[in-house]
């Protein structure tokens, strides 16, 4: 069974199975980047620019800013849940979860 993701409202939401899960304007922090040169980023999430979904992993690349230093960026793939069970629910990170870009 496949499940659909993709990007709602150019770019302001990320639609699992034609619901909407994910949204812009959420603060991440990032760790083992490359949008700035902090350590840990606290990225302002403006818009999502490119979905998939690796495995039950969903996955996103996203433009903003690191609010410390001021950076603007596209980010690497970011981890933002999974697809678990045998309803293939879609299940978020926990808030204020640190995300490490995956290759």
């Amino acid at each position: 069974m496949t499940t659909a993701v993709r990007i709602l409202d150019d770019g302001a939401w990320i639609s699992v199975d034609d619901e909407r899960v994910v949204s812009v304007s959420e603060l991440w922090q990032l760790a083992d980047h490359d949008v700035c040169g902090c350590e840990t980023a606290d990225f302002l999430i403006e818009g999502f620019v490119d979905v998939d979904a690796a495995g039950p992993a969903v996955l996103v690349r996203a433009a903003g800013q690191c609010v410390t230093c001021g950076e603007s960026a596209v980010s690497g793939w970011l981890p933002v849940g999974r697809i678990v069970g045998p309803d293939r629910r879609f299940a978020s990170l926990a808030t204020g979860h640190v995300r490490t870009p995956r290759a």
